[in-house]
């Protein structure tokens, strides 16, 4: 069962999200229109077919402006919707609603996207071994949502900053003055918690690279032939992870090839928004 994240962890992104919406002045047109006690009954739904994330935001993003509404999921975060489903339905204050709403579809539309996305990946290496992971080309300010998000889909999260694991790219590469010396430097400087991870472009630094046991190693737009040259030199010594020129056509041959994982920067840098409305009911 999928863990959703802390209220703790989301409650700050969504009223940081409403302040931006809400301006100077609030939501004048609610305000000009609508009754200051009126209620109203709404349904999230989805349009189009996708896996649902989020929706603690959409729950957050009602509550933070009328702490006693009511609101009910009816699926949960991880779920794979048909077109119509309803997903939560809510009675509020109708300006509290109306005023949360464009937050809380952005943020649930949004999220949701990156699942679908996510698990088409996931379903395109089904059988293979291999798994899907995200990035840190995420949307500043959503690392966390995004990558719960990817969660949902079935993906599992790569690092989540600069802090927790040690990425060795092609530029430290030439500022240390070789991917052998890097890994090395990298060694004496990581506790005993924090995993190496060198990225290498050619077989021949590969080499280079598995001399030096790190824990893993990323691939760098391998073509197919040198993916599976490098399992067979690899011999399952260190977790190989295969980047660049991966997409949903591509991705099936690639895991093919016996790499461990795929990493995948569209999962939140290109993933389309799921179309989710609310309406009345």
């Amino acid at each position: 069962m999928l863990e959703p994240l802390p209220d703790l962890i989301v409650e700050p992104i969504v009223r940081a999200a409403l302040a931006e919406d809400l301006g100077r002045a609030g939501d004048i047109t609610s305000a000009a229109c609508i009754d200051a006690e009126a209620r109203l009954s709404a349904r999230f739904a989805n349009r189009k077919a996708g896996v649902v994330a989020g929706l603690a935001c959409a729950r957050l993003a009602v509550l933070a402006l009328d702490p006693a509404a009511r609101f009910e999921t009816q699926v949960d975060d991880g779920e794979t919707l048909q077109p119509g489903t309803a997903i939560a339905e809510v009675n509020a204050n109708a300006r509290a609603l109306l005023s949360a709403e464009r937050t809380a579809l952005n943020l649930l539309g949004r999220l949701s996207g990156v699942a679908t996305l996510t698990r088409a990946y996931v379903d395109a290496v089904a059988g293979t071994g291999a798994v899907i992971t995200d990035t840190r080309k995420t949307t500043p300010g959503l690392r966390a949502l995004e990558k719960y998000a990817v969660r949902c889909g079935g993906g599992v999260n790569h690092r989540f900053g600069l802090d927790d694991a040690i990425l060795i790219k092609d530029n430290h590469v030439a500022a240390a003055g070789g991917v052998g010396a890097a890994i090395r430097r990298a060694r004496a400087f990581a506790g005993h918690l924090v995993k190496v991870e060198a990225e290498v472009d050619s077989l021949a630094q590969l080499d280079e690279a598995l001399a030096e046991a790190p824990d893993v190693v990323m691939l760098d737009n391998f073509s197919l032939a040198d993916l599976r040259a490098a399992v067979a030199r690899a011999e399952g010594k260190v977790v190989l992870e295969a980047s660049g020129g991966v997409s949903l056509e591509t991705v099936r041959a690639i895991a093919e090839t016996g790499v461990d994982v795929i990493s995948v920067g569209a999962l939140t840098h290109s993933a389309p928004v799921l179309d989710i409305g609310l309406d009345s009911v």
